[in-house]
């Protein structure tokens, strides 16, 4: 009797800031439900999130992290820049170094890429191999908080600009099942509209909407899409993270029936 072959299962995390704090919660569900990813790629924070996965295989210890952070620690990772941004990214990428394991990417125990946007002609640079912690710091380079990274004559900032849920890059690995987690669903959302819009609230909506649009673009050949509703929420969470990082589980256990089916059927 021929045996059934293996289902290869990718993971896209989203960018979003510190709305990325829910992947976490996804990743949890997964493995409590013994889901195996075989592949992920992550946009800014999720590649952040998915590059220390990838290195440890350990959730729970990445969750520790989030959870101990602290306002000392978090201004520990500052250090100010003369040029293109605020933070000049150093103790941030040294930070990423120890969650990383110090590791190149083609030595972390899932396979893993990382998505970039060259901000000279705005192409999505998708990173395979090579230094971990500096791809992943580029990923995470919003224009003007992070100073770009120079990888190879490519200017490059954060992921999200171009691809924000990876959707594509995890198929082009290899994945059968492709699970997407979106953090730009949400944004008009009965509770985060705004009744009023001032000159921020124009500003912010326009960026939203563009946001929006992309993801929801990006994650149209995903086979199931994780949606958190984690609201509107501010930097600040990167400290106080436990809610965020529920709105993660909650909204994995509403799909993970679906999920099931989906890899039983492929």
């Amino acid at each position: 009797m021929k045996s059934r072959k293996k289902i290869k299962i990718g993971l896209a995390l989203g960018s979003g800031g510190a709305k990325g704090l829910s992947h976490i919660g996804v990743i949890k569900v997964l493995e409590k439900n013994n889901i195996s990813i075989d592949y992920v790629a992550g946009s800014s924070i999720g590649a952040l999130v998915g590059g220390a996965y990838a290195a440890t295989k350990d959730i729970r210890k990445i969750e520790k992290v989030v959870l101990d952070a602290d306002l000392r620690k978090a201004f520990s990772l500052i250090d100010p820049a003369l040029r293109s941004g605020l933070i000049g990214g150093k103790k941030v990428k040294d930070f990423i170094e120890s969650q990383t394991k110090e590791k190149k990417i083609e030595d972390l125990l899932i396979p893993f890429s990382v998505v970039a946007t060259d901000l000279k002609n705005g192409e999505s640079v998708i990173i395979k191999k090579g230094d971990a912690a500096q791809a992943i710091r580029a990923s995470i380079s919003f224009p003007l908080v992070f100073k770009p990274i120079k990888i190879k004559k490519r200017v490059l900032g954060d992921g999200g600009l171009s691809l924000p849920v990876p959707v594509r890059v995890v198929k082009e690995m290899g994945a059968d099942v492709v699970i997407a987690v979106n953090l730009d669903s949400n944004y008009f959302d009965r509770r985060n509209v705004r009744e009023k819009l001032g000159f921020y609230g124009v500003a912010s909506n326009s960026l939203n909407i563009l946001r929006f649009h992309l993801a929801e673009n990006n994650t149209k050949e995903a086979d199931v899409t994780i949606l958190p509703k984690t609201g509107n929420i501010s930097w600040s969470k990167f400290i106080k993270g436990k809610d965020v990082i529920a709105s993660g589980e909650k909204a994995a256990k509403r799909k993970i029936n679906h999920l099931k089916r989906v890899i039983e059927e492929s």
